[in-house]
């Protein structure tokens, strides 16, 4: 598989500015954008997830946003195939691609490569899922240090999504996931010759951003979006369905809790969130990032 030719790589912590940055290093160098964020792929949760504006989008192409339904439990894997579809995509092939997002493991699979992995009958991902559901995450963590006592050892407890594709794996292929990852795999981007930054405000800059956003989210229609993602009924243990500001203004929805305490209590949890990425993004992404200290000028 052909390597990107020219890549920019712009990560940092939800409402850094990243996505501003992105589109202005994009309408420079001519090039599109490719969402490197779990939770802006999905449909449905526009505003609640501060995907790019009409505006933004007619600037410069963009690609992966809002593609994937609700439904879905996307994966690494999954982005991986779809950047490989969006090189070969007519209106982009031979632009420089603009990377941005806040999920440190699609960066990391972009320039890394990603392990191969089994394909898992869906039967078998909608029973272990159907248990998770039921049965809760420490309940399938006992199952698993049992049927994969290595791989359990790496997993925290409570991390149902990681230990609901352990015990796919497991059962998928008799082996375990650990062996997978050990496989390497083909990088997409060349890390060496990529032009990478990490956009890093100021903690009390972010945070008044992160204050100041989910107010404007929910004046822009947050909680009519999560009505609507609400209305398909869909598995709580799906991905979408935590993104940030789902449960709490599910609970205004329910008649559970007061608009103004659940604003309070997404704002948090959005702090706590962007506090996680900071640190996994300090130890996680390798030399050779340049760190800028400053906002890239709007929301991302």
């Amino acid at each position: 598989m052909e390597q990107v030719r020219r890549a920019v790589l712009i990560a940092g912590p939800t409402a850094s500015g990243k996505s501003a940055f992105a589109l202005r290093v994009a309408a420079e160098i001519g090039g599109g954008i490719v969402n490197t964020d779990s939770m802006q792929v999905y449909d449905v949760l526009r505003v609640l997830t501060a995907r790019p504006d009409v505006e933004e989008t007619a600037r410069v192409p963009h690609r992966l946003y809002g593609h994937v339904p609700p439904s879905v439990s996307y994966s690494t894997g999954r982005w991986l195939d779809d950047v490989r579809s969006v090189m070969e995509d007519a209106e982009i092939a031979g632009r420089p691609l603009v990377f941005t997002g806040g999920t440190g493991l699609y960066f990391r699979a972009l320039t890394r490569g990603l392990s191969p992995m089994p394909k898992v009958p869906e039967a078998a991902r909608e029973r272990w899922r159907s248990r998770l559901a039921e049965e809760g995450a420490e309940t399938l963590h006992r199952i698993l240090q049992s049927e994969d006592p290595a791989a359990a050892e790496t997993i925290r407890p409570a991390d149902g999504q990681r230990i609901l594709r352990a015990l796919e794996v497991r059962e998928a292929s008799g082996r375990s996931i650990l062996d997978w990852q050990s496989e390497a795999g083909m990088p997409l981007v060349d890390e060496g010759q990529a032009e990478r930054y990490l956009v890093m405000p100021d903690r009390d800059f972010l945070n008044a951003r992160i204050e100041d956003r989910f107010d404007r989210m929910v004046e822009a229609g947050a909680l009519e979006e999560v009505e609507a993602l609400n209305a398909l009924t869909l598995d709580p243990a799906l991905p979408a369905m935590k993104a940030i500001g789902v449960r709490e203004l599910t609970s205004v929805l329910e008649n559970r809790s007061s608009l103004v305490d659940a604003i309070n209590l997404a704002k948090t949890a959005t702090r706590q969130y962007a506090k996680r990425q900071m640190t996994w993004f300090r130890n996680q992404l390798g030399e050779g990032w340049k760190v800028l200290n400053h906002s890239g000028g709007a929301d991302a």
